[in-house]
């Protein structure tokens, strides 16, 4: 609490004042474009990688960047009474956003928690509420995961029954080079928009091009942000090399009124 109090001394003669400027400019009205479900790992700051302002996206935050899916309540039309799915319901159907990104990131402990349950089940600890919440909302990731070392780096099918239009391919660590936790952690950000799909009350919205859904990584280590490419069938780092391809991507398969002339504007900037 000591680092905190002070921080917040910190906070206050430094970017409090470009804050409030900020605050004072959207005032009741923040306008967000995007919601983000990444991880609470401490060494996750996705408002600064994304370089994101005052009222820009929601951001929903978890142990493992895990968003429970449809199934998991029984029925689909069964209400889901969690946090992941009302804030989807929240920042959709009430807040009017068209992208949501699913980040995950190298070296997560709730990944790692997750593949070393799956390494040695008896170590499963029924008191844990951690235990329970990566095994339930984790379980298909490692099941792609075995997938995914069985048949090395090929094709991946992610198939959403309920959107069919958000379903994808992707060939996971296609050079082989990440550690195994690592390839989960990836694989898992991909299962997340499947799970995300499963939920009926965004189907109107996936459906119609409405709402689009989004896989990023990031490399803790090297502090590089991976876009999932559904062209390319693979994550992608985001540098000045690629970005322009990447906006381009995205421009053709999401032409929403925000999006128009991106890559054309980037390029004219740089």
């Amino acid at each position: 609490m000591n680092k905190i109090l002070r921080g917040v001394i910190k906070y206050r003669n430094t970017v409090r004042k470009d804050l409030v400027k900020q605050f004072e400019g959207i005032q009741d009205n923040p306008n967000p474009t995007a919601v983000m479900f990444t991880c609470m790992d401490s060494r996750m700051l996705p408002t600064r990688f994304t370089q994101s302002q005052v009222g820009d996206m929601f951001v929903v935050r978890n142990a493992g960047n895990m968003i429970p899916d449809a199934p998991n309540y029984g029925a689909y039309s069964e209400v889901s009474v969690n946090t992941e799915p009302a804030a989807l319901e929240l920042a959709v159907k009430r807040g009017g956003i068209r992208h949501i990104v699913v980040c995950g990131h190298s070296d997560c402990k709730a990944i790692n928690t997750l593949y070393g349950l799956h390494q040695c089940p008896k170590n499963f600890d029924v008191t844990s509420p951690m235990d329970h919440w990566v095994r339930r909302n984790g379980f298909s990731s490692v099941k792609r995961l075995n997938e995914r070392l069985h048949r090395g780096p090929s094709s991946m099918k992610f198939d959403s029954e309920v959107a069919p239009s958000q379903s994808f391919q992707a060939i996971i660590d296609p050079m082989d080079k990440l550690p195994v936790e690592d390839k989960l952690s990836q694989i898992n950000v991909l299962q997340q928009l499947i799970n995300i799909c499963s939920h009926e009350f965004l189907k109107e919205y996936l459906e119609s091009g409405r709402l689009h859904v989004h896989g990023m990584w990031f490399d803790i280590y090297q502090g590089e942000d991976y876009l999932f490419s559904k062209d390319k069938k693979r994550f992608v780092v985001i540098d000045e090399k690629t970005v322009t391809d990447l906006l381009a991507e995205l421009n053709t398969r999401y032409p929403l009124p925000e999006d128009q002339d991106g890559p054309v504007a980037f390029a004219q900037s740089n």
